[in-house]
């Protein structure tokens, strides 16, 4: 079990280190590239964020642990919106964009509501997974058209040090590699772990690796509440909500179909859909003339739900 718990721990803080590299080498290396930082934001550093919670649930997918591959990344998506929405809210109350309220918290809710549709029996079919990963692109193709239309899109900061071409590849291969070989870590430890504690894979995924698969977003969530950005987390946790479930879900089901206990529906998804309905009506103002905003007090709320849900799950195993 020691041994299980050391390559758990290593593979998430190398998985932690190797997505923050990976980013800032993509990122660097798409500039050299030519593309601008408005698709650098959206794809780019989009998809950065989110790299921890795909890689696991490919490398489960791959390994059979369907469980492990589904409880990360709904297990993710509860843990942004309760934990690291909650907390950052704690520290500083967000305030909401009105792209956030009229595009992404629709389009959050309309995807959760198609993933339960597709969750009623239990599992996730190829044929259910290419269409999460079609509606992906449809959504990002719209996005970004959206954004180069934009008369308000954001031009790089004229401050940034510049990375020479060669140190941009070098961290973008290299982190690469690492947070492929820290996620088969993770779920090696994690596996093996679930089958010493006598409990399922779905439980160590809605728990351990969901939470260590969220540290980046949680670290710059928190960052962005300290410099008086609370907002920019809103924007992040949605988007990687998106992602994990479009995305994630659709690659771990397009390399193997995935059976999992009925728990996934009447509790994990449940949970998932309330907490994306809590958040849009924390998020809505209920008047024209005020800006949406998730106060200190509805983030605690937040955070009492992920420890409320967090306990109930321990205490189903012990």
């Amino acid at each position: 079990m020691l041994l299980d718990i050391l390559y758990l721990a290593i593979g998430l803080i190398l998985l932690v280190w190797s997505a923050d590299k990976f980013v800032d080498g993509a990122s660097a290396t798409a500039r050299y590239l030519g593309l601008s930082p408005l698709l650098i934001g959206i794809v780019i550093v989009g998809f950065g964020t989110s790299t921890p919670e795909m890689l696991v649930s490919a490398s489960s997918a791959l390994d059979g642990a369907s469980g492990l591959a589904l409880g990360n990344a709904y297990g993710s998506n509860i843990a942004n919106i309760a934990l690291i929405l909650g907390a950052t809210a704690v520290i500083s109350p967000i305030l909401v964009a009105k792209d956030v309220l009229k595009k992404e918290l629709p389009a959050l809710l309309a995807i959760t509501v198609l993933s339960a549709y597709f969750l009623t029996d239990a599992t996730v079919t190829q044929t259910e997974a290419v269409i999460l990963l079609v509606i992906f692109a449809i959504y990002m193709g719209w996005r970004i058209w959206e954004a180069r239309k934009s008369p308000d899109a954001v031009e790089e900061e004229e401050n940034q040090v510049p990375v020479s071409l060669k140190k941009s590849v070098f961290w973008l291969v290299i982190g690469l590699l690492l947070l492929m070989a820290s996620s088969k870590l993770m779920v090696v430890g994690a596996v093996s772990l679930a089958k010493e504690l006598g409990v399922s894979d779905l439980v160590i995924g809605l728990t351990i690796v969901a939470v260590g698969t969220s540290l980046p977003e949680l670290a710059s969530s928190i960052i962005a509440a300290r410099k008086g950005e609370s907002d920019l987390a809103l924007g992040n946790i949605v988007g990687s909500n998106l992602f994990n479930t479009l995305v994630v879900v659709g690659i771990a089901g397009v390399i193997s179909p995935m059976h999992v206990e009925s728990d996934i529906f009447s509790r994990d998804m449940l949970v998932m859909s309330a907490l994306t309905v809590l958040l849009a009506l924390c998020c809505y103002p209920f008047s024209r003339k005020k800006q949406g905003k998730i106060t200190r007090f509805e983030g605690f709320l937040l955070m009492l739900c992920f420890v409320g849900y967090t306990l109930y799950l321990l205490k189903s195993v012990i």
